[in-house]
């Protein structure tokens, strides 16, 4: 986990860049109709209403057998860590917003679900600043000051997750 820890310190030196101290605004809006305000800063992402909390921030589709498979854990972490963790999940393989709505229900997640449609610019402003070019899934994690720590593209183990949980504390 550390030479993970490691790598994505390396990756995090490619996602921050020099720009204004007040970066873009912009929201996304998630199946239940709530929008999130979010202004991207030199060391990530300040996410209007989740400021103090650990976020992971996952694309992830539909068809995605990998990511299918993250759901369940994603499902565990955010019940086991509700008053320290958020977690926001974008859906980027096609679902609108009714058809996602669906899918989250089904699935049984627990968590902020959003529809690439209802993303507004914020998948290609992530996309320009991680340097993602559309794997996934694709996860950001942002310490409690918003701040990137971690990013990574391809599935993670749910003990790594609550590993990355312990070190963003």
């Amino acid at each position: 986990m550390r030479k993970i820890f490691t790598s994505a310190l390396l990756i995090f030196s490619l996602f921050t860049y020099t720009q204004a101290a007040e970066g873009p605004q912009m929201s996304i809006t998630d199946i239940k109709g709530v929008t999130h305000q979010i202004t991207g800063t030199e060391q990530g992402l300040n996410i209007k209403g989740l400021e103090g909390k650990i976020v992971f921030l996952e694309f992830f589709g539909h068809r995605c057998p990998p990511c299918l498979k993250s759901i369940p854990h994603l499902i565990k972490l955010q019940e086991k860590h509700k008053d320290k963790l958020a977690i926001v999940a974008i859906e980027v393989q096609g679902f609108n917003n009714k058809e996602l709505t669906e899918f989250a229900k089904e699935k049984g997640m627990n968590y902020i679900v959003v529809a690439d449609e209802k993303a507004g610019s914020f998948t290609n402003y992530i996309g320009q600043r991680a340097e993602w070019r559309g794997s996934i899934p694709f996860l950001v994690a942002l310490d409690s000051k918003g701040a990137v720590q971690f990013v990574q593209a391809g599935m993670l183990p749910e003990s790594s997750l609550e590993e990355l949980i312990k070190q963003l504390k």
